[in-house]
């Protein structure tokens, strides 16, 4: 029986993949749980993997298109089995039901993330299986965008252990691989090793090397990898393309530099977007255009931070914290005061949220991400520093699980560390405000009237004023300072 191929959401934010690349070709004979594409979603580059045994028969989406989820891309069927209906039917392909989710185990939701009573959720029996993301136990359509104009924002950003209470993570069946993001590790690989290939014989080689390949039109079968085993990973495909056409097709080694790129006819360059740059874009003008906004700056004095932190870089490396963590403890701690501003705008609603899912914006190479720290007030600053920290990392890396990105009720943007003194930042809907967290820098000020020399930083706190007025936002960046201010009270 013929089997639909159809561009699934890859994670909860997602509603259109580009095809990174198909790994098996019309004809080749295929299990289920054999990885059919790589899929570029919002966030990370992910593994299309296949429903059904038999033969790929058609391919109907060439690599580097984007697709909107649920539309087909391939088929499955029999070697002989006619799919002319299936085919040409592809032009309506937004049809395409998505795939049966596999088998769940029964089990109670993680204990460290209770969900919170929800008596506005739908029950479990109501999701119907094939909303599930396969391997999540999340709604496909569970995301910050809302999927249509009678889900708010706030239904859909709602952190995604909460979102279909009781619902298990699906457990991969017999046969089946589980979907997981593919890690870039190219860039740490510097030892020298032989040419590799895989059980199929094709170059052992990272998802990010076999994407540059195809965009600068390489046989990476002829690229030599240096990467552990043999692996290609990215600067050996950039030491191909910046190499004399024969070298490249010998491996040889990459010139002294690289030469600089031509400008195109026109003088100007065009960068496709990516489905993350395309995110971002959707999600910022859904909140600078009708929100209503207005922003509260204050000045902090770190000098006693500045104080406590040397004080614990001395016990040891393991108590070295920046101020960045300090911030968002300190944060975290004054949300937990102040529920009024740790809320979300529901459109006929304001829901006030009892627990800090703190969100930290992290710039990539591809655009702005924001890993949340579930549960930052009840967090320790040491463990608020560690995760931070890995959060981060891997996020710069797109190796981020689609249950870490979302669900935060508060953000901190913090560009310090850039130099500026000053921003103002936009607010991520459903959420109803953020915080823009400025340089630390050493200015002359008057103290009991003497001008002294202190260390100040300047946040400013962008704020949805149909959720929180000027007095709110003010009473909260009050507490923010005594504690910042006093921070043995963020220890105590």
């Amino acid at each position: 029986m013929a089997t639909k191929v159809v561009m699934e959401a890859l994670s909860p934010t997602m509603e259109e993949g580009r095809l990174v690349k198909w790994l098996k070709g019309e004809g080749d004979a295929v299990k289920s749980g054999d990885v059919l594409a790589e899929v570029e979603t919002d966030k990370a580059v992910m593994e299309l993997v296949a429903r059904a045994d038999g033969v790929l028969r058609k391919r109907l989406v060439n690599e580097g298109d984007a697709t909107p989820v649920g539309q087909l891309i391939g088929v499955i069927a029999g070697a002989d089995e006619n799919i002319d209906a299936l085919v040409g039917g592809a032009g309506g392909a937004g049809t395409g039901a998505p795939p049966q989710p596999q088998s769940a185990a029964a089990a109670p939701p993680a204990p460290d993330r209770p969900a919170a009573g929800r008596g506005d959720r739908a029950p479990v029996g109501a999701v119907p299986p094939e909303q599930l993301v396969a391997g999540t136990g999340e709604r496909a359509g569970a995301s910050p965008v809302p999927q249509s104009a009678a889900q708010s924002q706030g239904e859909a950003s709602t952190p995604p252990q909460e979102q279909v209470a009781g619902v298990p993570p699906a457990r991969p069946a017999a046969g089946h691989a589980p979907r997981t993001a593919i890690p870039h590790t190219g860039d740490h690989d510097t030892e020298q090793a032989p040419h590799a290939t895989d059980n199929g014989g094709r170059a052992r080689s990272s998802p990010l090397a076999r994407r540059l390949a195809s965009e600068r039109g390489l046989d990476i079968s002829h690229v030599r990898g240096s990467g552990p085993g043999g692996r290609i990973v990215r600067r050996d495909i950039e030491a191909a393309a910046a190499a004399p056409p024969r070298a490249a097709a010998q491996g040889g080694p990459p010139p002294a530099a690289a030469a600089p790129r031509a400008p195109s006819e026109g003088g100007f360059t065009d960068v496709p977007l990516t489905q993350i740059r395309k995110t971002i874009a959707r999600r910022l003008s859904e909140s600078i255009g009708p929100i209503p906004t207005f922003y509260l700056t204050a000045e902090l004095d770190l000098g006693r931070v500045t104080e406590m932190r040397a004080a614990m870089a001395e016990m040891g490396p393991e108590f070295k914290v920046s101020v960045n963590d300090v911030v968002l403890k300190a944060v975290a701690t004054a949300l937990a005061q102040h529920p009024e501003v740790n809320a979300h705008w529901l459109g006929d609603r304001i829901r006030h949220f009892d627990r800090v899912h703190l969100g930290m914006a992290v710039a990539t190479d591809d655009g702005l991400i924001v890993p949340v720290i579930f549960d930052a007030h009840a967090k320790r600053m040491s463990e608020i520093s560690r995760e931070a920290k890995e959060l981060a990392k891997r996020a710069r890396e797109r190796k981020l699980k689609p249950e870490e990105y979302t669900g935060s009720t508060f953000s901190v943007s913090n560009l310090g560390m850039f130099g500026i003194d000053q921003f103002t930042a936009i607010i991520n809907p459903p959420e109803s405000a953020i915080l823009a967290v400025g340089s630390s820098e050493d200015k002359v000020v008057v103290e009991n009237g003497a001008t002294v020399v202190r260390k100040r930083m300047r946040v400013t706190m962008s704020c949805d004023h149909r959720v929180i007025d000027g007095a709110v936002g003010a009473k909260f960046l009050q507490t923010l300072r005594r504690l910042i201010e006093n921070p043995l009270m963020l220890v105590y």
